[in-house]
């Protein structure tokens, strides 16, 4: 009966002993928690972030040439769409003869201007010319009419004097008579030089509004990055302001959205360990950059009004920016959207 009953005490020790162990185990995780929150907040409602720009054209136009594959890696400033910009460069050359044509009447105005001012110089010397010789006529007319009274020269002596006299008058009101009308001609060239002039200024921006036109049709890179998400084929017609295909710029961040529990011990400048799903091998280091302005709520499509209705409380979370301290090889590895569990250290 003594060596029945030992196996049995000994199965009735065995639970109790395997129980004690889990309690210890999870007595021991739990104080390791806890030790470790104390320094550490974590989450991991965070993904992968960047900017992504949609390259849009300025211009309408048939797609004549597209220089990228989908999901290529571009640098800013390199050429990737290519439109067909033959109507934009009549245009320009329309711009640039009317130009032209501006330009040219300006100087014909100026020509016609310089001419009638040297008419004028002229025109004022046979006025010059005419009161020395209506004063020589006067001279005649004054000496031959005291001969006339004294009976020294004949009638027909005097009256040719006289018509002198008058002739050379005639012909210096004729001189001045002139002037004005000169003077009015150089003042309408001028006026129509100015008019021309502001023409050509008009004349000009619409040169420059048709060369940016036609500079519209080369589509370069925003920034550097990966081309993505295209939607154009060559020989399609493109629409201005229409989305043609986006660029996710290569300066990736993190955004990890922690509750507003969480955010009494973070700040700017601390340091961050990262594990991202698609890389869990990887420890990536980061730094707190930034904290969002409001809570995601408050940017949603429809914010919450808590002073309508009946209110439940609801832990908000509030977007932190982190800065990735990582190479360039690895930044290029990672792509937006992709999810990260996020440990910051906050002592």
């Amino acid at each position: 009966m003594e060596n029945s009953t030992q196996p049995q005490k000994k199965k009735k020790l065995v639970f109790p002993i395997i129980l004690g162990l889990v309690l210890i185990l999870a007595l021991g995780f739990t104080l390791k928690e806890y030790i470790f929150l104390q320094s550490h907040e974590e989450t991991d409602d965070a993904q992968v972030d960047g900017d992504i720009s949609p390259v849009i054209p300025r211009v309408s136009g048939y797609v004549k040439e597209i220089r990228f594959v989908d999901n290529q890696y571009v640098h800013e400033g390199d050429t990737l769409v290519i439109l067909d910009d033959r109507d934009y460069r009549i245009k320009l050359d329309q711009a640039t003869a009317a130009l032209n044509s501006a330009e040219k009447n300006v100087s014909a105005y100026k020509a016609t201007i310089a001419e009638t001012q040297s008419n004028f110089g002229v025109q004022k010397a046979q006025v010059e010319e005419a009161q020395v010789h209506l004063w020589k006529a006067q001279q005649d007319y004054d000496r031959y009419k005291n001969l006339y009274d004294d009976h020294v020269i004949t009638k027909a002596q005097f009256d040719q004097a006289t018509a002198d006299r008058d002739a050379a008058q005639a012909a210096l009101d004729a001189a001045k008579s002139q002037m004005p009308v000169l003077d009015q001609r150089v003042n309408t060239s001028e006026k129509q030089t100015t008019a021309t002039a502001s023409i050509i200024d008009s004349r000009k921006a619409d040169v420059d509004y048709a060369q940016l036109q036609v500079s519209y049709t080369v589509i370069t890179a925003p920034a550097s990055g990966i081309v993505s998400k295209r939607n154009i084929q060559v020989g399609q017609l493109v629409e201005a302001g229409a989305p043609m295909f986006s660029v996710v710029h290569d300066n990736l961040y993190i955004t990890a959205n922690f509750k507003e529990t969480q955010m009494n011990d973070l700040k700017l400048g601390q340091k961050v360990d990262l594990s991202v799903d698609a890389f869990s091998n990887e420890n990536i280091q980061g730094t707190i950059e930034s904290f969002s302005g409001a809570t995601g709520a408050k940017f949603s499509l429809l914010p919450p009004d808590n002073a309508t209705g009946n209110f439940v409380k609801v832990v908000q979370r509030v977007p932190v920016r982190i800065h990735l301290d990582i190479d360039s090889t690895t930044m290029r590895k990672l792509r937006p959207g992709m999810s990260v569990k996020v440990t910051v250290h906050t002592k």
